[in-house]
């Protein structure tokens, strides 16, 4: 799966690694609101929290969860 980014180059998750908010959702079909409500509610991984500003998503996890979607 890949998008666009803002200046028109695909993105794709990388194979390991940590993802944020911004690369994710050109990624999966939600918005930010969206994403956090699906969190909430554990419908989508949990992001780890790598310092006090900066939180991120295992690639790991999203493609797990993609795997399981479809």
């Amino acid at each position: 799966m890949g998008a666009s980014n803002e200046d028109g180059s695909r993105y794709t998750l990388p194979e390991v690694g940590y993802v944020r908010q911004r690369q994710l959702i050109t990624i999966i079909p939600f918005s930010a609101a969206t994403l956090w409500r699906k969190v909430a509610a554990k419908t989508f991984p949990a992001p780890v929290k790598l310092s006090e500003n900066v939180t991120a998503w295992r690639v790991e996890d999203v493609r797990a969860w993609m795997a399981t979607v479809g």
